[in-house]
């Protein structure tokens, strides 16, 4: 599971980070407004830790720009406005849970358990589908026409964002980012390699989607017609 954490304080991100980092979880930040709604808007996380007071935008304007935009990711709202009515505001603004500052650990994974028991949020993680595929993302087994198969943890994630994509255009950075992390020192040959892996993978299933190369820019997951 990726998520994507929104917040100014970045003592309190380096914390947050290494803490998940430690279940196994995928972690990108962000610290301003602006870059966190360009993160979100890319479609590539499980859960948003977003903070309410950011640089630039703050989080309920955020949050509501990016639900107007379709990302549907569940959202934890972290804040120091911890009101009724700013409670109120955020959860109206899109927001699937409030946390108020200062907050233990504890607290916040507890929270984070509480939003993929949700029949809704499972199901969107248990299976990914498109034309003749399909994708649990905790197992790593795609399945298609002819049988299924097992995928490695970076072709799983990678196919994974093409899936909660499908017909779009992902850019290199986006997927590198998503698989690799956004720090990580990658040499842009290894997406190529494994878009390769990838088709590799869909052929041997018997799938008709596409993975098309748009030139100098990414790649998209296509049905043959498009």
């Amino acid at each position: 599971m990726r998520i994507l954490i929104i917040e100014d304080d970045k003592n309190l991100c380096d914390t947050l980070k290494f803490q998940l980092l430690q279940e196994g979880l995928l972690i990108d930040v962000c610290h301003e407004g602006p870059e966190g709604l360009h993160c979100m808007q890319q479609q590539a996380y499980d859960l948003i830790l977003l903070d309410c007071m950011l640089p630039e935008m703050d989080g309920v304007s955020l949050l509501r720009i990016a639900r107007a935009q379709g990302v549907m990711a569940p959202v934890i709202m972290i804040t120091a406005l911890g009101e009724l009515e700013d409670k109120v505001t955020g959860l109206d603004a899109g927001a699937d849970d409030y946390l108020v500052k200062p907050f233990a650990y504890e607290e916040l994974m507890a929270r984070i358990r509480s939003i993929f028991r949700r029949p809704a949020a499972w199901a969107a993680r248990r299976e990914l589908t498109a034309g003749d595929i399909a994708l649990e993302p905790d197992e790593k087994r795609l399945t298609g026409p002819r049988g299924s198969c097992s995928l490695s943890r970076k072709e799983g994630e990678l196919l994974e964002a093409f899936l909660k994509n499908p017909g779009r255009t992902l850019p290199r950075a986006v997927l590198l980012s998503r698989v690799w992390g956004p720090d990580a020192e990658v040499e842009d040959g290894n997406l190529d390699n494994y878009i390769h892996f990838l088709r590799r993978r869909l052929r041997a299933v018997g799938s008709r989607m596409i993975l098309k190369t748009a030139r100098g820019i990414g790649y998209s997951l296509c049905r043959p017609e498009d």
